[in-house]
C-alpha cells in the first residue's frame, strides 16, 4: 500500500515528522488517528488521507474549521509533494524531501515556475471520463438567475423548481478530486475575470474591460474543450 509523509510546519506540533504512514491515514487530535495532533483547533477526526487509482486523495472529514491546502478551503483533493495541509492552526508538508525535489525537477524540466512550488494553480486541473451527462429537455431556454435559490434533493440539484445537469454521483475519490479540482480552476478564473468589472451610476448596466472579457472567452474555450473530451476523447487530436 502507498506511504505517505507529513511534516508539521507551524502549529503546537511544530517540527514533528510523520514519515511513511500507511494508508489510509486520519488526521485528527483524538486517540486512534494516525497522524494525531495536539491542536484544539483540529476536530477528533479532521480529514483522511488514502490512495486510489495510483493518486493521493485528501478528504475533509466534515471537520469544524475546515481543510486547507495550499491556502484553499477544500472538501476533497488530489494531494502532490510539497503541498502544504492546513488543519486548525496546524500547517502540514506533504512529501518526502526526495519526493518534493523530484516535483521541483519535474517543473524545472517541463518549463513551469517554480516559484511558490505549492501553489495549486501552477499545474492545470485535468479530467478524464467517458461519458456525458443525458441532455435535459430545457437546455435552449433556461436561464439562470441569481435570484434563483440552489437546492439540492433526491441526488439533484436545482434552481428554484428547475433541474440543473446531473453531477456523477458514484465516482472513486480520485475522479472526485480531480472533478473537483477542475471546478474549482474554472470558478477561481471566472472570479479573476470578473473582479474588476465596473457598474454605471444607477447599476443598470456593467463595463468588463477588453484584457477581462479576453479572460472570459478564454473560460469559456476550456469548458469548451472539457464538454469534447469527455464525448470524444479522441477528437482532440485533431
Amino acid at each position: 500500500m502507498p506511504l505517505v509523509t507529513f511534516q508539521v510546519l507551524d502549529g503546537v506540533d511544530r517540527g514533528r515528522a510523520f514519515r511513511e504512514l500507511p494508508t489510509p491515514v486520519t488526521i485528527g487530535r483524538e486517540e486512534g488517528n494516525v497522524l494525531r495532533l495536539n491542536d484544539e483547533r483540529v476536530s477528533r477526526f479532521h480529514a483522511k488521507v488514502q490512495a486510489d487509482s495510483g493518486e493521493i486523495i485528501l478528504t475533509d472529514l466534515e471537520s469544524t474549521n475546515g481543510t486547507r491546502v495550499n491556502g484553499n478551503v477544500v472538501q476533497i483533493r488530489r494531494l502532490r509533494a510539497g503541498d502544504r495541509v492546513g488543519v486548525g492552526r496546524s500547517l502540514l508538508l506533504f512529501g518526502t524531501e526526495a519526493e518534493i525535489a523530484a516535483r521541483y525537477a519535474a517543473l524545472i524540466a517541463a518549463g513551469a515556475s517554480t516559484h511558490g512550488l505549492v501553489d495549486a494553480d501552477e499545474l492545470p486541473a485535468t479530467v478524464h471520463g467517458q461519458t456525458v451527462a443525458t441532455s435535459f429537455e430545457h437546455d435552449d431556454d433556461f436561464d439562470l438567475s441569481p435570484t434563483d435559490k440552489i437546492t439540492f434533493a433526491n441526488g439533484a440539484l436545482f434552481a428554484g423548481a428547475r433541474p440543473l445537469p446531473p453531477l456523477p454521483m458514484k465516482t472513486t475519490p480520485s475522479q472526485a478530486a480531480r472533478l473537483a479540482e477542475l471546478l474549482e480552476f474554472l470558478h477561481h478564473r471566472l472570479i479573476n475575470a470578473t473582479e474588476n468589472i465596473r457598474a454605471n451610476e444607477d447599476g443598470s448596466q456593467v463595463l468588463l474591460s477588453f484584457a477581462d472579457w479576453q479572460r472570459v472567452l478564454a473560460v469559456q474555450m476550456v469548458l469548451a474543450r472539457y464538454v469534447r473530451a469527455v464525448a470524444e476523447p479522441d477528437a482532440l487530436e485533431e
